[in-house]
């Protein structure tokens, strides 16, 4: 039981915090509201439960949104029945702050007060008025929000949208903002005389190579007239390039594996030349290289022909072997032991 009644409690207290929390996320209220209704031009943003205020208090909340006669719409709200209105209420829209938020102003007609509005009544057209077009002051503005720092735009852009909507006590500081804009640029007096002074003496270039740039614009014509004339040439052409394409590629195919097969080939052979022993033996042949051709171009000094002299001929032949009678390896010498001499001067030398 214990446990129960704590649990009972836990639900109760956290159940009024939710309903409170609701009432003031949405604009409720426990008192009692008498219902109207108002028909504008444009309602955007507007949602329901944005306040109804009278002075900037709070005194009801709008309930519904809903399109009539096609291009109208009807704002259902309540308002506290402790705070009667007259037959000569208007109705505004006004920007609650800049991130977009509206609440519904009420105030009393210029002719004075009037009887009692009853509950149901409907307000008309003639009576209502729609948010600022924020877009249409920020752009008229825009040249002024870049002379100023972020926090001074975004009080600035506060201030113009409360004046706007004719809220009081904004005028002087509206005055206080523009004067710190004026003094911002006058801080900047200097480097905008600076500029105006660059960009006179960029104008006077400018005028000097008056002729220049006469005569370039003459050629920029004359380039796009002569773009003009030969424009079917052109166009003749890319189908040209189009067409030359397709035979490259088709070419290009042809030829794909044959070219496939020689890199595997050369990859291969690039393989074997890599080895240590291959690398070895074409290092010691590009030393002696050198020394053979010195050797080979001596003996073509007679022309185009080479002239060769021998002065001793020997070799061995390699003999099969025969079972029984000859042995493997067994060689046979061509002019006996010491081979072939001829005599001569060279051969001395």
């Amino acid at each position: 039981m214990a446990a129960l009644v704590k649990l009972l409690i836990f639900l109760a207290g956290t159940g009024g915090a939710t309903v409170v929390l609701a009432l003031l996320l949405t604009n409720g209220s426990f008192a009692d509201r008498y219902e109207y209704r108002a028909v504008f031009n444009d309602v955007t943003g507007v949602v329901k439960g944005d306040d109804v205020r009278i002075a900037g208090v709070a005194v009801g909340n709008v309930r519904s949104v809903e399109v009539i006669d096609r291009n109208k719409a009807m704002v259902v709200f309540g308002v506290n029945k402790d705070t009667p209105l007259t037959e000569n209420t208007n109705v505004q829209i006004r920007f609650r702050n800049l991130i977009g938020q509206r609440y519904f102003a009420l105030t009393q007609g210029a002719e004075g007060a009037k009887a009692t509005l009853k509950p149901g009544s409907t307000i008309p057209e003639s009576r209502t008025k729609e948010a600022l077009d924020l877009n249409v002051l920020f752009n008229g503005f825009k040249p002024v929000f870049e002379g100023l720092s972020p926090d001074d735009t975004n009080k600035l852009s506060f201030e113009l949208v409360q004046t706007f909507q004719g809220e009081g006590g904004t005028i002087e500081q509206l005055l206080g903002r523009t004067s710190s804009l004026t003094n911002t640029l006058a801080g900047r007096d200097k480097l905008i005389g600076d500029v105006i002074t660059n960009l006179s003496e960029v104008l006077d270039m400018v005028g000097d190579q008056d002729k220049e740039l006469t005569e370039t614009i003459d050629t920029l014509q004359q380039f796009a007239t002569g773009l003009k004339n030969d424009r079917e040439a052109i166009l003749g052409s890319i189908d040209s390039v189009s067409d030359l394409a397709v035979e490259t590629a088709d070419l290009l195919e042809g030829a794909r594996p044959p070219l496939t097969e020689d890199i595997k080939q050369l990859r291969r052979l690039t393989a074997g030349l890599s080895t240590d022993k291959n690398k070895k033996q074409l290092a010691d042949a590009l030393q002696i290289l050198p020394i053979k051709m010195t050797k080979a171009a001596n003996t073509a000094t007679y022309g185009t022909y080479y002239n060769f002299f021998l002065c001793d001929f020997e070799g061995n032949i390699d003999v099969p072997p025969i079972p029984g009678i000859l042995p493997e390896g067994t060689k046979l010498k061509v002019f006996g032991d010491e081979g072939m001499h001829v005599n001569g001067g060279r051969c001395g030398a």
